[in-house]
Order: C-alpha cells, then structure tokens, then sequence
C-alpha cells in the first residue's frame, strides 16, 4: 500500500546527507517536471515537494521514501 500524504504534513526521508525533515509543500498527482526531470506521478503514486526544516530546500519524492514524524 502506498503511503498518502498532504500539504502540511510534516514528514523525514533519507538523503545522501544523512535523515532530514521537512514540510510538504506541494502534492503532485500527474507527471511534472522538477529540476529539469521529468518526475512521473499519479492519483494510485503521488510525488510530494517537500520543503527542507534547515535549509528551505525543495525536494520532491514518492510517498514510499518518506514518514510521517
């Protein structure tokens, strides 16, 4: 079962600096490009943009990498 998130929900996932936490921004349900790369989603497999707690960076990954904190 995938996991379903919305905007607000404070959320960590893994990145290659180790476990951050953010704030979902942005709950995407159709292919969208990010960063110049086309990131697939879909209603059954949303991609969410997530804003970083430290850095205010965006990021943008499917429900299965993140949790729910």
């Amino acid at each position: 079962m995938t996991k379903k998130f919305k905007v607000d929900d404070h959320v960590s996932w893994n990145s290659e600096a180790g476990r951050v936490s953010g704030t979902i921004v942005k709950v995407h349900t159709r292919d969208f490009d990010y960063k110049g790369h086309t990131h697939h989603a879909s209603e059954d497999d949303p991609q969410y943009e997530i804003r970083s707690d430290k850095t205010d960076h965006i990021a943008a990954h499917k429900g299965s990498a993140l949790d729910r904190i």
